[in-house]
């Protein structure tokens, strides 16, 4: 058993930290173990009685359900993305007042901020129609923020950083954009691969608060040490490198970040102003009368527990009677409530302090109770398939590219790309190779991959040689036919061919 347990104080790994020291400290007079029954599982003839030491700490009610509450932060993504829409001004703040202020942060931040309309607007939108909302992410932010700012400070990245998060996904850990980029931090899959964010069908570690921040933080420092600006670094966080090197250059070679933003995509033009409104409602939150919910305690003790064996949220919840609300939110990477099992790897079950010892002290019995379960169970767990494993589609009546690709979460041009296709045409029982991102589309394919029946199935099918044709381009029109496979069924013993032969291109 792996226990590993955090003595420092941020969140998540765990998420939070202990409470704190006086809380910890027993009374001496009733210091003495007392082991006790604490629950009673009892299904068809499996009797689980779970037992563990007397504890007395205790779950912040607030705390907890602030933590779980992810509703608002899912409204405010949008909110963030779309306030500069509002052309008009919307402010309860003197312009010159704030652009002291604005001044004042400039000087003493990395970045650089500078008043303008836009920054003014969105400022505004908040103070005035989203004071309440702000708050409620600023009571989340507390427990969110201290993980960042470790992890920020470890690579050298400005600790303000984190307030990128609220901008990119409002705090929401399974925050998912409408292309695909998910988590906290926002990750594209390829961006998410290289920086060692694994993603299969039951694990999406962009959407783990820790493993993402880090990538977050490795991933901005790139950014920095391209562009040697902090702004421009955001910019491109948004909208890629290359979008940003192409509005320097159409920029006459500007470097500032607001002289070139018109130059920028639309998206990105309102990004980093979201990003200093944010910086600026925090900085000066006592000044706006901001008043965050404030739990009775910032600290919040979990436990990482290393699994030995493939175990559900659900079997977890039960066995230790925690909330499976909860334990989801502490969990946020396991996309299935499924924690996986693989011998070179290791996947951590998170779990509050309390709860962590009622796991250790009752470990084979929970794993035997899981076991029992998983057996009885009246559908097999999908095979944990990774999300860059290709598979074979086979086309099937009423398909078409665009169905095909919004039900594996790609796009149309690849999938013409990975099958060398030059129009949209397809025909029954036509397979095409697909490398899927929409993981539970992959598990279902993958269960119920047969070729579709057509009547053209068993016909053999000819291609007439043309002048400059050779092997390799052939096989590049028929998916699915290498040049060996051409040679094997034409019976050729070399590469040379004739205009006018004729070449069976299917393996029937």
């Amino acid at each position: 058993m792996t226990l590993n347990i955090l003595r420092f104080t941020l969140l998540f790994l765990s998420f939070g930290t202990f409470c704190s020291a006086q809380n910890l400290t027993p009374d001496i007079k009733t210091q003495t173990a007392r082991k006790v029954e604490l629950h009673k599982i009892k299904v068809d003839s499996l009797e689980l009685i779970l037992e563990d030491y007397q504890k007395s700490m205790k779950l912040d009610s607030l705390w907890r359900t602030q933590l779980t509450d992810q509703s608002y932060s899912r409204r405010l993504e949008n909110v963030i993305k779309d306030s500069l829409e509002n052309k008009v001004v919307i402010t309860e703040i003197p312009t010159e007042l704030l652009k002291e202020r604005l001044a004042t942060l400039n000087a003493k931040t990395p970045f650089n901020i500078e008043y303008n309309e836009s920054l003014e607007s969105v400022i505004g939108y908040f103070l005035r129609r989203e004071k309440e909302g702000t708050e409620r992410l600023m009571g989340l932010s507390k427990f969110y923020f201290p993980m960042f700012e470790a992890t920020l400070d470890k690579h050298d990245v400005p600790l303000e950083m984190k307030y990128l998060a609220l901008v990119e996904s409002a705090l929401n850990p399974q925050a998912k954009s409408r292309v695909g980029a998910t988590g906290l931090w926002q990750f594209m899959y390829s961006t998410g691969k290289m920086y060692d964010l694994d993603v299969s069908s039951y694990v999406d570690e962009r959407m783990d608060p820790v493993a993402s921040t880090k990538a977050a933080a490795k991933y901005l420092k790139r950014l920095y040490y391209m562009f040697d600006d902090w702004d421009l670094a955001l910019a491109a966080y948004n909208s890629g490198p290359g979008n940003v090197s192409k509005a320097i250059r159409r920029s006459g070679g500007e470097t500032n970040y607001w002289k070139l933003r018109r130059y920028l995509p639309r998206e990105t033009a309102g990004y980093v102003p979201s990003f200093q409104a944010m910086l600026y409602l925090y900085e000066y939150a006592d000044e706006h009368g901001f008043q965050p919910q404030r739990p009775k305690s910032t600290y919040y003790g979990t436990d990482t527990i290393k699994v030995k064996q493939l175990i559900t949220l659900d079997h977890v919840a039960k066995v230790t009677q925690t909330d499976k609300e909860l334990l989801e939110f502490l969990n946020p990477s396991y996309k299935l409530g499924i924690v996986p099992f693989e011998k070179n790897k290791s996947y951590y079950l998170r779990l509050p302090y309390e709860k962590s010892g009622l796991f250790v002290a009752n470990e084979n019995e929970i794993y035997g109770y899981a076991e029992e379960r998983l057996a009885e169970a009246k559908e097999t767990l999908p095979k944990n398939y990774k999300a860059d494993d290709k598979i074979n589609y086979y086309v099937k009546s009423g398909d078409y590219l665009g169905r095909i690709a919004e039900k594996f979460g790609v796009g149309v041009s690849q999938i013409r790309s990975w099958n060398n296709l030059r129009g949209n045409n397809l025909n029954i029982g036509q397979k095409l190779i697909i490398y899927p991102r929409n993981v539970n589309a992959l598990v279902e394919a993958q269960s119920k991959n047969t070729p579709a029946k057509s009547s053209t199935e068993n016909k053999t099918e000819f291609y007439k040689v043309k002048p400059g044709d050779s092997l390799w381009t052939i096989s590049r029109k028929y998916p699915g036919i290498s040049i060996e496979d051409l040679k094997s069924i034409n019976k050729l013993n070399n590469n040379q061919l004739k205009p006018g032969m004729k070449l069976k291109v299917s393996k029937s």
